[in-house]
């Protein structure tokens, strides 16, 4: 046999992490490395923060999973709260991110589907680079062809348009436009924020046409950028939104948010899922919320985002061979470099013990646990500096 037990879907590297402490991961033999990743925006607590821990503990000992046969005080609760620090009405958990972008295509549809409807609007307008999820329907939703190969055909109804550019995402409307679906902060894509003319102009696009406005803040969401959730930077709401990664905090969870009217067309039976909303998850969901969702610590995030952007502003001075800007809000931050970013931050994980994540237009994505300090800080910039140093000698 020459497959291996492990599925090999992933380029797995040689880091083999089997402990976390606070923002570090610890490897099978003792070695240390520094977290600015974060698992991609999921452990905005880092790796043992008590009030989580402890939450998960209690709720597994006491109910862990429960059909959706029955009723859900733990979801109902988690839902109120959502419903009452967000723009939503209603809410539906699932499992992780490309759920929640999945729910929130069949929502868009099914608004229009519904006997007030328009049935033939089915066709969802979407941005290039733009990541949504590995599910048939969300690579659909993504121009990418790096993530096409292998498995065509496609799912039709999805129209692709170029991010930030409102002149012809305006001129891609027609009868069977359904909605806009679109990530306030694009991830994946290379750390790139919409522009507020970008964002205010497809809401207004929408509110003229009856399209329903979708945003995937899956990788931007749950206080990343110093908001709860970025559209709140540009005070534009949608109708219907992806939530997850950092809302579990490192436990599999995630969201559809939409207002009542977007929902008219999710009735019984329309959508479900076996283990979306169970005790556990919520119990996680919960306590992120406890953690996060308040003015002082969202403060201390848009604080920490602000110095450590300065400083990444700074330090991209020394190097002008190899970087070109910082992008991003809060603690989502990109740096932007002159040539591919793989090989950057491969190198810094593998000669510095430092963990940051590649991302789309030769871009290292900088994602702190939310929780990091002035110590981490520090080593950060004591390793990406030494990092920077030792990558360029090695071209020379």
């Amino acid at each position: 046999m020459s497959i291996t037990p492990l599925m090999p879907v992933y380029p797995r590297c040689g880091v083999r992490p089997v402990r976390g402490e606070h923002c570090h991961l610890i490897d099978e033999s003792g070695a240390r490395y520094l977290d600015f990743a974060s698992g991609i925006a999921v452990n905005l607590l880092g790796h043992s923060h008590e009030g989580l821990i402890g939450a998960i503990q209690r709720q597994a000992a006491t109910l862990m999973h429960v059909s959706n046969l029955y009723g859900s005080p733990q979801g109902e609760a988690l839902a109120a709260r959502l419903v009452g620090l967000t723009f939503a009405d209603t809410v539906f958990f699932g499992n992780s991110g490309a759920e929640a972008v999945e729910c929130a295509i069949k929502t868009a549809r099914a608004y229009h589907q519904h006997p007030e409807g328009d049935s033939t609007r089915t066709e969802i307008i979407t941005f290039t680079n733009a990541f949504h999820g590995r599910t048939m329907a969300t690579i659909s939703a993504s121009n990418q062809e790096k993530m096409h190969k292998g498995f065509a055909p496609l799912l039709q109804g999805f129209r692709y348009c170029e991010f930030d550019d409102l002149a012809q995402a305006k001129a891609l409307v027609g009868p069977q436009t359904a909605g806009f679906l679109v990530e306030p902060i694009q991830g994946e894509g290379g750390v790139r924020p919409a522009s507020q003319e970008f964002l205010s102009g497809l809401r207004q696009l929408a509110d003229e046409h009856g399209l329903m406005l979708i945003f995937d803040e899956v990788q931007c969401g749950m206080a990343r950028t110093g908001k709860l959730f970025a559209y709140e930077h540009y005070g534009v709401e949608p109708d219907i939104m992806a939530v997850a990664k950092g809302i579990g905090g490192g436990f599999p969870l995630g969201a559809c948010l939409a207002t009542e009217r977007a929902a008219r067309g999710m009735g019984l039976g329309s959508h479900g899922s076996t283990y979306g909303g169970n005790p556990l998850a919520m119990a996680a969901g919960m306590a992120v919320l406890d953690a996060v969702a308040n003015d002082d610590f969202l403060a201390e995030v848009t604080a920490k985002g602000e110095r450590l952007r300065a400083q990444l502003e700074q330090f991209i001075g020394n190097y002008p061979e190899l970087f070109d800007r910082v992008r991003g809000k809060g603690l989502m931050l990109g740096l932007r470099m002159k040539e591919d970013s793989r090989a950057f931050f491969q190198h810094l994980r593998d000669n510095h013990q430092l963990l940051t994540v590649a991302a789309g237009d030769q871009t290292v994505r900088i994602f702190p646990p939310l929780v990091a300090g002035e110590a981490e800080f520090e080593e950060f910039f004591d390793k990406l500096s030494a990092g920077a140093a030792s990558y360029q000698s090695a071209a020379a």
